[in-house]
């Protein structure tokens, strides 16, 4: 028997597979998450279930955010996949899947299922209603985003406030049987985290724009100078 790939073999693999220069401001969040994916792909009871395909695909959706070379955005996400042993391009099924099931549904029919512990919810919640119940089940922070994107996809959903919306994730999750505690902490820190990488995408984009604006004044001065400097005809 071989024995179990460490975090430093999926980090090998990965670089493998993406042998590109990673920002600085997105080489925390790649390596964070490929870390994750690794602990996650060695849980026993771990499920890639809608719940977490949601999450990591919003997870590095939202924290890719900006990257450059745009082209790169996705294999970059499908070397993160290849290295901890997941399928991207199946993750991004499952969780279009559950988006496409949600989007059926209107926000106001959640309450009923945190009153019935999630019996009667869509098949994305129900599938992860049915992992989470079984004894060997290894709960993700990652499920938690998913859980909070799915209800932010139901029909009504954008005339709820965000602290309104993650009080339903923070309720239907422990009707389901997740740890309210956890869930709050876990949403709670993914919104923190991804209002200062917005803001520090908004402050690169800003000092990029600036630096091509300053570059574009210095062509036209060099072309204004040398079109004073140039002999006239005559």
């Amino acid at each position: 028997m071989s024995a179990p790939q460490t975090v430093a073999d999926s980090k090998r693999a990965f670089h493998a597979a993406f042998p590109h220069v990673i920002g600085p401001l997105y080489r925390r969040m790649v390596d964070e998450l490929l870390v994750e994916l690794h602990l996650l792909s060695h849980q026993r009871g771990f499920h890639a279930d809608p719940l977490f395909a949601v999450g990591v695909v919003q997870v590095f959706q939202a924290f890719a955010r900006g990257y450059r070379p745009e082209a790169h955005r996705e294999p970059l996400f499908e070397a993160l996949c290849k290295a901890t042993d997941f399928d991207a391009a199946e993750l991004r099924k499952l969780s279009d899947n559950a988006l496409s099931a949600m989007g059926d549904q209107r926000v106001e029919t959640v309450k009923g299922w945190i009153d019935t512990g999630g019996n009667g919810a869509p098949e994305p919640l129900a599938h992860a209603l049915h992992q989470i119940r079984r004894s060997d089940f290894h709960y993700s922070r990652l499920m938690a985003v998913g859980l909070l994107t799915l209800l932010e996809k139901a029909q009504g959903a954008k005339d709820l406030d965000a602290p309104t919306l993650r009080s339903y994730a923070h309720d239907l999750g422990e009707a389901m049987g997740l740890l309210k505690d956890r869930l709050d902490k876990d949403l709670s820190l993914y919104a923190g985290n991804l209002e200062k990488m917005s803001q520090a995408v908004e402050l690169m984009e800003e000092t990029l724009a600036a630096e091509r604006r300053r570059r574009e004044r210095q062509g036209e001065t060099a072309v204004s100078a040398a079109a004073e400097a140039a002999p006239s005809g005559g």
